[in-house]
């Protein structure tokens, strides 16, 4: 294997890891997106170790929701109930606890209704 091919494989490691951990941070942080992290983790190790993608892909957590999304363009129901679900939550929550200033919950809930509207736009995914 030539020395760039090993650096290109290095660089996709290192961003696909850190992709991965800012998606896993978006579970607990409502503007920080998820999904499309793990989904660029998987493309990245799908571009530098078959060990870590399959790794990825096998995860009992977000496998299943990266594989029907690239698949199916499509997300479950229980999934995306859950997504909106702590959506509103961490941005009420938000909104009325740690913001005072109006127009910064404004901007949170105009947030909230443009996440919610975009991931109920994507088809339903039978059964999971």
């Amino acid at each position: 294997m030539k020395i760039s091919e090993k650096i290109r494989k290095t660089i996709y490691i290192i961003s696909g890891t850190i992709s991965l951990i800012l998606g896993t941070i978006g579970i607990f942080l409502p503007l920080l997106p998820t999904t499309p992290f793990y989904l660029l983790t998987a493309w990245l190790y799908m571009q530098s170790s078959e060990k870590l993608y399959n790794k990825v892909m096998s995860n009992k957590y977000f496998g299943t929701i990266v594989r029907n999304f690239q698949e199916d363009k499509a997300i479950s129901l229980k999934t995306k109930i859950i997504t909106v679900s702590m959506l509103w939550i961490t941005i009420l929550l938000s909104a009325f606890l740690a913001v005072s200033a109006w127009w910064v919950r404004l901007l949170l809930f105009a947030i909230a209704i443009g996440v919610t509207i975009h991931i109920l736009s994507y088809r339903t995914k039978k059964g999971n």
